[in-house]
């Protein structure tokens, strides 16, 4: 990377590397496609500028140094398509041809994918130049971003934070703008808890919308809560350019599993008032001062824009939080993400998760009922994470899908458009995450109920904020709750994000919504 961007730079002295970085996803589109910015200039200066982010927040794991061959091939293509030239980051755990996807794992290095997954493949048809892939904590299945191999990536606006994860490296290298448009996976909001650390945007498709064919995933066979891979941008139309481009017959053809529905340009630009569900807490992790308020006055800009705002509970929670979402990842009791450790030394940030998988069932069960007193979330998680049988697992889908139905059903019956709801924020103290697992609920909710979700960053936390947080209890004042604050301290300054969420299938709504939500953002600050 290095020496082509040094030998590029020498070349080309005149390349006005600021202006490119300047421009959005969109008009940088426009310009490769009219001639009036060349590709070259487009991928270099991407190129130098991801090497200096790296350097400073350790993001980038790997050059895919064949996209400057590509980059030749594209520049002789008559037919200039949808990401024509544009420069694309890669998630560690999605397969480039001739890269590895370690996940972390030390054991998966020299392992290099045979083939590219079909996302990349169709990144390539719409002309698109994958260039880098990008740092992700071991196993995926944290939203710090740290590994044994790769190190610690730090979050770009404060080296003290994480920058969320597992697509931690993406959310990091865009935030920096070392990459216009990036592509990640969500279990339990792996794109949307980086996006919010991270002050970007990122879109969770529903789980069978884009293709998820040569896509790793942190406990495979599991099929509980359900995969999204997305778009990670620094806006939300950068977002929709991108689900434009992959739903296209390329992908129909390369996986036919995905459903074959394109782009629906119709309802992205609906400017129909919305009825809009909102709540500002699950009640079950209550959202810091900041959390609370970006929710809140996002609702009151939609009220004032002629949106109609309904209030929402969701139902059910401490049961979704314990029956449903931690017997769903672990129904195996742990035995498929224990292997994934096998042979390998284990990162001290996912080392208190492994203390609770690598407990026998029997003295999970009985520090349940010691620790019931004290913490009883604790007590209920041990309680959910120990082996079922074939016959409990299928009884556990049954309940997913109820209560699916029943969510929906509430939905219905309050007849909204979309979702308005928290996301955990602002960016945590590095090490947090791997103590603080339950405060992913806002996010893991919608992967299994698989209904689309992004998140766009809509305030920063206040000195006022900051101060509230000193009399913060939760909702149970317990271990969790006390570790929340200290995780979320120190936070002035940083962006905080809201969630977007629509019905399943339904991903172009749910981008109209971001949408509205950024453009009356925006308005408000500058009008302040």
């Amino acid at each position: 990377m290095e020496k082509a961007a040094a030998r590029f730079r020498e070349q080309n002295p005149d390349v006005d590397a600021d202006s490119i970085l300047s421009l959005s996803l969109v008009e940088l589109s426009e310009k490769l496609r009219d001639g009036s910015l060349s590709p070259d200039w487009v991928f270099y200066t991407y190129i130098d500028k991801a090497l200096q982010v790296t350097k400073e927040i350790n993001c980038v794991t790997d050059y895919l140094q064949e996209s400057e061959s590509q980059l030749r091939q594209v520049k002789r293509q008559e037919k200039k398509d949808l990401l024509y030239g544009v420069p694309v980051s890669i998630k560690d755990s999605i397969n480039c041809q001739g890269h590895d996807s370690t996940l972390g794992f030390a054991k998966r290095l020299n392992q290099p994918a045979a083939e590219d997954c079909v996302l990349v493949q169709v990144l390539k048809r719409r002309g698109a130049l994958p260039f880098v892939k990008t740092n992700v904590p071991q196993s995926l299945l944290s939203y710090d971003c740290s590994n044994l191999i790769f190190g610690q990536t730090v979050n770009p606006l404060d080296h003290t934070k994480t920058p969320g994860g597992s697509s931690g490296g993406e959310g990091a290298l865009i935030s920096s703008g070392g990459s216009i448009l990036g592509i990640g996976t969500d279990v339990g909001g792996s794109l949307r808890i980086p996006a919010a650390f991270c002050g970007i945007c990122s879109l969770k498709a529903t789980g069978g919308r884009l293709s998820k064919k040569g896509v790793l995933s942190s406990i495979p066979g599991q099929k509980s809560a359900l995969v999204g891979v997305g778009p990670m941008a620094r806006d939300v139309d950068s977002l929709a350019l991108c689900m434009r481009a992959l739903l296209c017959d390329d992908m129909f053809r390369l996986d036919p599993t995905v459903l074959p529905v394109p782009f629906n340009e119709e309802v992205f630009s609906s400017s129909r008032p919305l009825r809009v569900g909102y709540y500002d807490t699950d009640s079950f992790t209550m959202p810091g001062p900041s959390m609370r308020r970006a929710v809140l006055e996002t609702k009151q800009l939609l009220e004032n824009a002629g949106h109609t705002l309904v209030p929402f509970k969701p139902c059910r929670i401490e049961y979704f939080m314990f029956d449903i979402s931690v017997r769903g990842l672990f129904a195996d009791g742990c035995a498929t993400f224990l292997d994934r450790f096998k042979g390998e030394q284990e990162d001290p940030n996912i080392k208190q998760l492994l203390l609770l998988c690598k407990a026998p069932g029997w003295l999970r069960t009985l520090l349940s009922w010691i620790v019931k007193p004290i913490v009883p979330r604790l007590a209920n998680v041990l309680r959910n994470m120990n082996e079922r049988s074939v016959k409990e697992l299928w009884k556990l889908h049954c309940e997913i899908e109820e209560y699916r139905r029943e969510f929906i059903a509430e939905w219905r019956k309050l007849d909204l458009d979309v979702m308005l709801c928290p996301v955990v924020g602002p960016a945590f103290q590095i090490g947090f995450p791997g103590k603080l697992s339950v405060a992913a609920g806002y996010t893991i909710l919608y992967n299994y109920l698989d209904f689309p979700a992004g998140v766009v960053p809509v305030t920063t936390v206040t000195k006022e904020d900051e101060e509230e947080l000193k009399t913060y209890r939760g909702h149970y004042n317990d271990w969790w709750d006390k570790v929340f604050v200290k995780a979320i301290r120190g936070g002035v300054g940083l962006p905080v994000a809201v969630q977007c969420v629509a019905l399943p299938w339904q991903e172009e709504l749910c981008l109209r919504f971001m949408k509205e939500v950024e453009t009356l953002t925006q308005r408000k600050q500058r009008n302040l």
